[in-house]
């Protein structure tokens, strides 16, 4: 499996937050995910949109819930998927590309909560919502 370069500028934080689309958020996190255990990944990851939208000037948008929560999702789903390319992974997983992936465990108020911004917030139970 190749890393690509997209993924290298991510990691040496020289991504374009205006040219850096979700299809490559979830490139970046196949090809970390890949390359690191889920750990160091994540950080990696985290760290880089932290980064990207600091540099953007949205500091505030950076949210560690749905940074973690995606990282989670994308592991899950690659454990599941035995070590396809991102091509074949993602044609399988096409919901990743949904900017509300995450909708079927989050509220979008809490998802969108300054708690969930500043510490990951477990996903909800049917009935639960308390950020």
């Amino acid at each position: 499996m190749s890393y690509s370069e997209l993924a290298r500028a991510f990691e040496a934080h020289e991504v374009d937050a205006a040219a850096f689309r979700h299809v490559d958020h979830v490139q970046v996190a196949f090809e970390l995910l890949n390359k690191y255990d889920f750990i160091d990944a994540t950080a990696i990851y985290a760290r880089g949109i932290r980064t990207i939208a600091e540099k953007a000037g949205a500091a505030d948008k950076y949210s560690a819930t749905i940074t973690y929560a995606f990282m989670s999702l994308i592991a899950e789903r690659m454990a599941l998927s035995k070590g396809k390319p991102f091509e074949a992974f993602l044609a399988e997983n096409p919901d990743l590309l949904s900017g509300n992936v995450l909708a079927k465990w989050y509220a979008p108020e809490r998802l969108n909560s300054d708690i969930a911004r500043k510490i990951f917030l477990m996903p909800e139970t049917q009935g639960q919502s308390r950020a």
